[in-house]
């Protein structure tokens, strides 16, 4: 059977087995992309629950991974997800001109539900990488050097596989960029507003928290500004992907208490450096339904007039230049070595990159008057093309990528 049959039969039958894997479905517009149940939102979801903002590139290395291991019932197990592909840790360094090691503090991590294997899944990707890991067999205990799980409710959480995914991500590019900060995943007891805010004040008060990521969010709604003041805390910048679906806005990334990260396409050279790098296409951003215009984006005011405009910068995101992931548990047929992409991958990316910066601004406010006073400075790789729903990649900023990526780490 060749690959276009086999993509043909991909496509007919993705609905049928979309139920069995707990609403996961092929991407409408590459077959190679699988997103999980968690990143579908909801309608009626803005307000109340949230979603993840990660996806799973399986490629078109073989038949197999032209139907996506949700498929091995019929053609067998998944093949590729015993050894690690997609970007590592040191390739993303290199192309954003970033050193090797650093990081201090703590690196704080918002998620949904518990993840059972966090501890073994953290250090099977230290390994592979080189990086720190964790010696302690608690991973709940507050003792530990390099990774330690919190639980936002106080009590463990039930589990879910597809925030799993979410968390194995999370953890481990955020230690990939700042592997000499402690990293701290805070559990919240479930996906909803209320639960993801409760847990984002636990992170918050974590001892030497410095930076909060969080990879996921749902559309913004009207009350969103009486949540806005979860994300303003004292010695602590607030991370958020800007969301995976093109031109369309999230919240907590519009708030403006928020360094909102927004998604590329990263190519590297034959030497490891950036070859190119365009506006992923899609890449959650906008303007704020209801977010005004915050100081910081005066020198910007021009583009976003009155509103908040979103993102404020942006990071390698596309999962076809996705990263190498590691997770041991299985969720709709992928478990393992994988490639995830999504605007997931930019924010842990980016407060790492804070952190390893040792800077410590000490507020989201503060961070982020740093990016706009470096607007179209040297710091920041000024995006020009691509585009994402109505919106197009420009001279200067925009609402794909902000003010562009990383040219080394003085511009976080």
């Amino acid at each position: 059977m060749n690959r276009w049959l086999l993509t043909a039969f991909a496509v007919l039958f993705s609905a049928a087995l979309c139920s069995a894997d707990q609403g996961g479905r092929l991407k409408a517009n590459d077959v190679n992309v699988w997103i999980p149940g968690t990143s579908i939102s909801a309608p009626g979801d803005a307000g109340y629950m949230m979603h993840t903002n990660h996806m799973i590139y399986f490629g078109p290395n073989n038949a197999v991974e032209q139907l996506g291991p949700q498929y091995s019932m019929v053609f067998g197990p998944s093949l590729f997800a015993a050894n690690p592909s997609g970007y590592s840790p040191t390739q993303i360094k290199s192309a954003y001109g970033l050193p090797s090691t650093g990081g201090s503090g703590t690196i704080c991590i918002v998620d949904a539900y518990n993840y059972p294997t966090a501890l073994n899944d953290f250090n099977v990707f230290s390994g592979q990488y080189g990086l720190p890991k964790e010696t302690s067999t608690n991973v709940t205990a507050s003792t530990n050097q390099h990774f330690q799980v919190v639980y936002g409710s106080g009590s463990k959480p039930a589990g879910n596989g597809g925030w799993n995914e979410e968390e194995a991500l999370d953890i481990e590019w955020a230690h990939a960029m700042a592997p000499n900060a402690k990293i701290v995943l805070v559990e919240a007891s479930s996906a909803s507003d209320a639960g993801l805010l409760q847990a984002e004040s636990v992170a918050a008060s974590q001892s030497g928290c410095r930076e909060v990521s969080n990879s996921w969010g749902g559309g913004e709604f009207s009350g969103e500004h009486s949540d806005d003041s979860y994300f303003s805390h004292a010695g602590v910048v607030f991370f958020a992907s800007a969301g995976d679906t093109g031109g369309a806005q999230e919240w907590p990334a519009e708030s403006p208490n928020v360094v909102g990260c927004g998604g590329t396409t990263l190519n590297l050279n034959s030497s490891g450096g950036r070859s190119s790098e365009t506006a992923w296409a899609d890449s959650g951003g906008g303007p704020s339904s209801y977010e005004s215009i915050p100081s910081y984006q005066s020198v910007i005011s021009s583009i976003v007039g009155t509103h908040r405009g979103c993102p404020d910068i942006a990071s390698d995101s596309n999962p076809s230049t996705g990263v190498a992931v590691y997770d041991s548990t299985n969720y709709e047929g992928y478990v393992g070595w994988l490639v995830f992409g999504g605007t997931s991958v930019a924010s842990p990316t980016l407060a790492g990159v804070a952190n390893l910066a040792d800077r410590n601004e000490g507020s989201s406010l503060n961070e982020l008057n740093l990016v706009y006073g470096g607007y179209k400075g040297a710091k920041y790789f000024d995006i020009t093309s691509g585009s994402a729903g109505r919106f197009k990649a420009v001279v200067g900023w925009d609402y794909i990528t902000g003010v562009g990526s990383l040219i080394g780490d003085g511009g976080l």
